[in-house]
């Protein structure tokens, strides 16, 4: 478990619910179904007059309390507060805590919430463990930083909660693959954030490919797009820490940097706490690449290419990539810094979808086989509705760990290769690099203490 500092802080604490004893030790998880079933048969042993409005029972097209799959938010920044738009008008899902190392952030997520239920009982905090101790909460919704997707999953899975958390999902290969283990362990629901698999456009493009429409695949080009507001960062400047913001929670597991204001807004620009462009659009992309090319459960096997890097001093990401993978079948990979968005090449035709979902093909003849409306945006309701469902059926999600690390490792591979300097050889199926123990240890990274999964 990940061991808590404490700070003085004001917060509104987060108590379990009414009948529930949460152990010092470990936690029980109880679920809301056998809570509401016992909580119906110690009601019926007492009979009382009550009525009871319809919305309560499911009338009038409302769901009811005990059908309702109740949600909490981690990480509640402008990411989470977008997803957030998408899930409050579920009338299956129920909003009831909201926590952040921000003040401020909990409060406008806060309202958000109070204001759609038309009440104040959302609940803010910023202490995880105070969520992940609610046995009435049955899933978590993680928007914080990188550094802390796996572990704040890996944590809701032990506590016996189902999980959405946003992209990248992992640090590094075995954090990745750690994240796998511990879901299939303890039978949670998780679904990455890569909602683009979500969307009718990508659908198409990857059924187009898999299905031959462009005869046989030879190159792959993922255009990942500029790194804007991430790119040279002046050294930040040492500054006290705001009492309303608490810092050392909030850098997690990432090695010690003194605060500022400065670092923690351009937290991307750094490889302790991010992955740079590779990370950020390559985590969607390489989902939809493995998906087209029928590689899901495995990946590419060579990995070289060149980066460029800033020279302020602070940001350690590379600024522009090109980068050529090379799956065991010949297909090439090429990742680049082009304007957003994948190009598939066969030997009878291309296929090409940018980042909002706009496509063109040669031959035209492709696109006259789609039977949906482009769609200029990309929605996150099918995503998350995708969840919702497989919550209630216990069913693999459509970005469900196995293929979301195995699109992650595209990701830490292409990095390392250009981190390192030279070309790597990697092996999908051992997940080990060929013959190169500096780059196998690179795998992992050391967590800070005492935020240690």
């Amino acid at each position: 478990m990940i061991e808590s500092t404490t700070m003085q802080t004001t917060t509104q604490k987060l108590q379990p619910a009414p009948g529930f004893a949460v152990a010092a030790e470990g936690l029980t998880h109880i679920s809301r179904r056998s809570f509401l079933k016992n909580t119906a048969l110690a009601a019926s042993a007492v009979v009382m007059p009550t009525i009871i409005p319809a919305r309560a029972l499911g009338r009038g097209g409302a769901v009811a309390p005990s059908e309702r799959i109740v949600i909490a938010g981690i990480g509640v920044g402008s990411r989470m507060r977008e997803v957030l738009k998408f899930c409050l008008p579920m009338p299956d899902l129920q909003c009831v805590a909201m926590c952040d190392c921000y003040a401020d952030r909990q409060r406008l997520a806060k309202e958000m919430v109070d204001s759609k239920y038309g009440n104040k009982d959302c609940v803010t905090t910023r202490f995880h463990e105070e969520v992940l101790a609610r046995p009435d909460i049955d899933a978590v919704f993680i928007g914080t930083g990188d550094r802390w997707h796996a572990p704040l999953s890996m944590l809701a899975a032990r506590a016996g909660k189902d999980v959405y958390c946003e992209k990248p999902f992992c640090m590094t290969i075995g954090e990745g693959r750690t994240l796998v283990e511990t879901m299939r362990r303890f039978a949670s629901v998780w679904q990455c954030g890569t909602q683009r698999r979500s969307l009718s456009s990508y659908r198409f493009v990857a059924e187009a490919v898999r299905g031959g429409m462009i005869g046989r695949l030879k190159t792959i080009t993922a255009d990942l797009g500029g790194w804007g507001a991430a790119g040279q960062v002046p050294q930040p400047e040492p500054q006290p820490q705001p009492d309303v913001f608490d810092y050392d929670r909030w850098l997690g597991p990432s090695p010690w940097r003194p605060y500022s204001a400065l670092g923690c807004d351009s937290w991307r620009a750094r490889w302790q706490t991010n992955g740079g462009v590779i990370a950020d659009m390559g985590a969607h992309f390489f989902d939809i690449v493995q998906w087209a090319n029928n590689s899901e459960l495995s990946g590419p096997v060579e990995y070289e290419g060149t980066g460029s890097w800033a020279n302020d001093g602070y940001t350690n990401v590379p600024q522009t990539v090109n980068v050529e993978a090379r799956y065991a079948d010949g297909v090439r990979l090429l990742i680049r810094s082009g304007e957003k968005g994948i190009r598939f090449e066969g030997d009878e035709g291309w296929i090409h979808i940018t980042d909002m979902g706009d496509i063109t093909a040669q031959p035209q003849s492709i696109l006259k086989a789609r039977g949906v409306i482009m769609t200029h945006s990309i929605p996150t309701d099918e995503h998350v509705g995708n969840l919702i469902k497989c919550i209630r059926t216990r069913r693999q999600t459509v970005s469900n760990p196995e293929l979301a690390h195995r699109a992650h490792t595209i990701v830490h591979c292409a990095n390392l290769c250009l981190r390192l300097g030279r070309k790597l050889r990697w092996n999908p199926l051992a997940e080990r690099f060929v013959d190169d123990g500096e780059a196998d240890r690179m795998m992992f990274r050391t967590m800070r203490a005492p935020w240690r999964a």
